[in-house]
Order: C-alpha cells, then sequence, then structure tokens
C-alpha cells in the first residue's frame, strides 16, 4: 500500500520526467522515441505491484536502468520493429552501455531493490491509526448535507483562495482548517508521471499530500483559475502547466480535490 508521503512535488514529478526523457534522448537520437520510451517505463512501473513497488528504495535508479534496457532493446531490433522486452543479445555488452550512457555501474540495479525502509512500517501504522480515529457518523452526516446546498460562487471564490494562500505559505495548520474532516484528494497522472496511486482521506493527511505537492520552488508558481466552470488552482513549473487542481467546495470547507497531472491532458490547458 502506498502512503501519503508517497506524493513527490510538482518540481520533482516534471524534472523526473525530463531527466528520463534525455536519457532516452541521448540514447536512440529522437526526441519522440525517448517519449515513448518514458510512457513504457512509467507503465512498466504501474504493473508492479504495491508491495513490489516498496521494496523499491531508489525509485531514480530503477527507473533510468528500466529506460536503459528498454533503448537497448530498441536500438538492437531496428527502427522497423522496436520491441518492449528486455534487450536480446549479449548481457554484458548491455550492462557496459548503460554503464557508459546513464552514468551507473553495471551492478546498480541489482541495489535498486531492497527492503523497504524502516520509516514505511511507522507511516503504515499512522495511517492505520487515522483509519481507527476517523470522523464519526454525526461529522459525516453534517457534511453531506452541507454537500446538499449549492455553494455560491462567492463562497466558493473565496475558499479557493483560502486555500492557495495556506499552500503557497505552507501553513498546515490554516490549510487543514479549510478542509472537511472526510475530505479526500485522487491524483490523475494517466501513468505518465509517478504520482500515489490511491486517494487521500482526512484532512491532516490531505494538508500534507498538497503541501508536499505544491512546495514552493523557485520555478514553481501557484495561482488561482477557472476550471470547469469553477474558480480552482493552476500551478505552473518553468511557465508550463504542471497541475490543475479542481475543487469541490461545501462552504467553508472544500470537500473533494482532484489533481490532473497527467501530461498528455494538461497540454489543452497549456
Amino acid at each position: 500500500m502506498d502512503s501519503v508521503d508517497d506524493v513527490m512535488s510538482i518540481a520533482e514529478m516534471v524534472e523526473e520526467r525530463r531527466h528520463l526523457t534525455a536519457v532516452a534522448h541521448r540514447m536512440l537520437g529522437s526526441r519522440a522515441g525517448a517519449g515513448s520510451v518514458v510512457d513504457e517505463v512509467y507503465r512498466r512501473w504501474y504493473g508492479l505491484s504495491a508491495r513490489e513497488r516498496a521494496r523499491i528504495v531508489r525509485p531514480l535508479s530503477w527507473l533510468v536502468t528500466s529506460t536503459g534496457h528498454i533503448c537497448l532493446a530498441r536500438l538492437a531490433a531496428g527502427p522497423s520493429n522496436p520491441p518492449d522486452g528486455p534487450p536480446p543479445g549479449r548481457p554484458g555488452e548491455a550492462r557496459n552501455v548503460r554503464h557508459r550512457v546513464l552514468g551507473t555501474t553495471p551492478d546498480a540495479h541489482s541495489a535498486v531493490v531492497g527492503k523497504p525502509e524502516p520509516e514505511r512500517e511507522r507511516e503504515r501504522e499512522w495511517e492505520r491509526e487515522w483509519e481507527r480515529g476517523g470522523p464519526g457518523d454525526r461529522a459525516r452526516h453534517s457534511l453531506r448535507a452541507r454537500r446538499a446546498r449549492p455553494t455560491a460562487p462567492q463562497e466558493h471564490d473565496a475558499v479557493s483562495g483560502a486555500l492557495r494562500d495556506a499552500c503557497v505559505t505552507q501553513a498546515p495548520e490554516a490549510l487543514a482548517a479549510l478542509l472537511a474532516p472526510d475530505v479526500s484528494v485522487s491524483f490523475d497522472g494517466g501513468g505518465k508521471v509517478r504520482t500515489r496511486v490511491r486517494s487521500v482521506h482526512g484532512s491532516r493527511q490531505v494538508a500534507r499530500s498538497l503541501l508536499t505537492l505544491l512546495a514552493p520552488q523557485p520555478r514553481t508558481t501557484l495561482n488561482t483559475g477557472s476550471v470547469n466552470g469553477r474558480t480552482g488552482l493552476v500551478a505552473h513549473y518553468d511557465r508550463e502547466i504542471a497541475a490543475v487542481l479542481t475543487l469541490d467546495v461545501a462552504a467553508p470547507y472544500v470537500v473533494q480535490v482532484w489533481v490532473t497531472l497527467n501530461p498528455d491532458k494538461l497540454r489543452s490547458w497549456t
């Protein structure tokens, strides 16, 4: 099971994909081919079980090594029939090419997968404690009643603006106060970036996830903007849209957040 800390910042997410694309581009000499390889690398990442992903203590190393394997396979097959499987032929030669191009040692891949970090069990116990002490029936009933009433545009705008300010100033208490006790956030990476698979639930956990995702960086900006006809949040990285957050508001709380991180979907926004 993935943990709340599986959420990456926008800067880390974008730079990781750019790095993988640069590696594939150097090996293939084709930017279009490099994008296809990176998509396949992430497809393989999400093809792993949650337990298998948890055992990978250095995900970036795993992703870079997988990028090298796929590129070598496509180079060996020729331009007309690039396969998606592991590179055929001489494994020793493949390891040496990976070492030269990717900057890894021949044994680097075997070091990527290991036992989960000690902190993971503490994280899981923290999540189990939250589940045992989650919001009660009365709180859920109250929120259901609020959801049944439409939120006025001015109220929605005010809550959205306050949420943006709390994220920019990295104010966890102020942010949690804007979130309903049973709020949830879902991440749509489309399998094209590395992000959390499961939704995050609860005001404290959602606040932590959003603060991590939207952590201030010199090249990152966060503003309010029109999202599906209502005010949401739009995050830029290097002047390109890197995330769009849709907010479901039952004033005075945010009750649901949808985060679009899929690069294909974000192109239309850009």
